[in-house]
């Protein structure tokens, strides 16, 4: 009679085996890669490409905003302006995309969003004045602002409770690399052609992921659990179930709605003050050349790819509030120390990059998995999408109160403002409950 032990069947929820103690398809560093089945990676390739390609398409406004206040004769608040005129349409079309995830299902949603975001990218490229241009970046917004929320919804459905932190740190790190590519295209286009022209060019550029959408609409596929879930319940896609006060006989998530909403808005505030004013700041106060603010963003958008991965695996070990609370802070220590950099202390400014971008990418890591934890599947579209970008608009105010404040204090003494966003994060996760290891159905 043989002895040897029957073969164990991985359990697809947790990534293990039945054995205690031995090596399962979860391990190793990809572990929760390999924990994923066929379909499962491909809705990951979709949202990481979608996520880089929306991040691609965000950061040609802020690397082209010296051309652009240039050209059109800007000065720093209306600079700002069409950047927090992106945020806050971008919180009405994450919104709607949450409750149409919902609707229809996330991959529908998906394309929608990334389309949308493509073709009124390309179109600021032809923009004749600021105000076209402020109204075709308004009209972006709506499908940037949907896209990371449908996408991380996908993904988590898919991933068990042990790996989500990191595979959604994962597919949240697609926005360093989005940024990345825009940074080596920008440095290209406004070392090749004029200012005049290479802002245009950048933007016209944003029809790279219209090429996403033709792969999305043939492989990609919403979790078949999740949506058998979804189709099951009555309250679908509805804003005022995530509105509803508990009760007796229910918790209610009016509570889990507004704390959501002020964590995200403190996040998104510190970090779009940076995203948005850093290029400028280095530019103009640092006197750096094209190839100069290149080479300095490597450093941020290559720490910013490791804070992305570390933050996923830290989710994971630490609980999602802790991995928040501890990079809220050391965002906040970064913020205030790169801001305050003596003149001419520049390579002081280029190795403080690295860990400034480390510290403000690791705290969104836990974001796609702790928020989608947070609501049921019925509702998980309309939740996620909505406190994620309501957030993103409110905290769309600090880009445009540091351009305002630019004038008088000078962009590196007004990027200190962001700091205040992490503290109103720390304070938010007071109110929310700890998720790690909660099943998604």
């Amino acid at each position: 009679m043989s002895t040897t032990p029957p073969p164990q069947a991985l359990n697809p929820k947790t990534g293990r085996t039945g054995g205690d103690g031995e090596r399962t398809a979860g391990d190793g560093a990809f572990g929760w890669l390999r924990a994923l089945d066929p379909r499962g990676r491909r809705a990951f390739a979709g949202a990481f490409g979608g996520y880089a390609l929306d991040s691609y398409d965000y950061f040609t406004l802020p690397l082209s905003m010296v051309a652009l206040a240039a050209y059109f004769g800007l000065d720093s608040g209306q600079t700002g302006l069409l950047t927090t005129v992106t945020l806050v349409v971008s919180a009405v079309g994450g919104a709607v995309a949450g409750v149409v995830a919902d609707r229809v299902g996330r991959v529908r949603a998906l394309i929608i969003t990334v389309t949308t975001y493509a073709v009124f990218t390309v179109a600021c490229g032809f923009a004749p004045t600021y105000e076209t241009l402020l109204v075709f970046r308004a009209l972006q917004g709506l499908g940037f602002g949907g896209e990371w929320a449908v996408g991380a919804i996908l993904v988590a459905e898919y991933a068990s409770a042990r790996h989500r932190g990191r595979t959604l740190g994962a597919v949240q790190s697609s926005w360093a690399v989005g940024w990345a590519l825009a940074a080596v295209v920008y440095t290209v286009v406004f070392s090749v052609a004029g200012d005049d022209l290479a802002w245009r060019v950048m933007f016209w550029t944003g029809a790279l992921p219209a090429l996403l959408v033709l792969w999305l609409r043939r492989r990609v596929h919403d979790a078949p659990e999740a949506t058998a879930a979804r189709e099951r319940s009555t309250e679908r896609g509805s804003f005022a179930a995530i509105f509803k006060p508990g009760t007796a006989t229910s918790p209610g998530l009016l509570r889990t709605t507004v704390f959501a909403g002020l964590l995200s808005t403190g996040v998104q505030g510190g970090y779009y003050t940076l995203a948005t004013w850093v290029p400028t700041y280095l530019k103009s106060e640092r006197g750096l050349s094209v190839v100069g603010t290149g080479s300095y963003l490597t450093l941020l958008i290559s720490g910013a790819f490791a804070g992305y991965l570390t933050g996923g695996y830290l989710t994971d070990r630490l609980g999602r509030r802790r991995n928040i609370w501890l990079f809220a802070l050391l965002s906040a220590v970064c913020v205030v120390a790169y801001a305050n950099i003596p003149s001419g202390a520049n390579t002081l400014l280029l190795v403080l990059g690295f860990p400034l971008g480390f510290c403000m990418s690791a705290i969104f890591s836990g974001f796609g998995s702790y928020l989608s934890e947070l609501y049921p599947t019925a509702v998980r579209g309309t939740g996620q999408g909505f406190t994620y970008n309501t957030g993103r608009a409110v905290g769309a105010v600090f880009p445009t109160l540091v351009g305002f404040l630019a004038d008088s204090w000078g962009v590196g003494g007004a990027l200190v403002f962001g700091a205040i966003g992490y503290g109103i994060a720390a304070l938010a996760l007071l109110g929310l409950p700890e998720t790690r290891g909660k099943e998604l159905a």
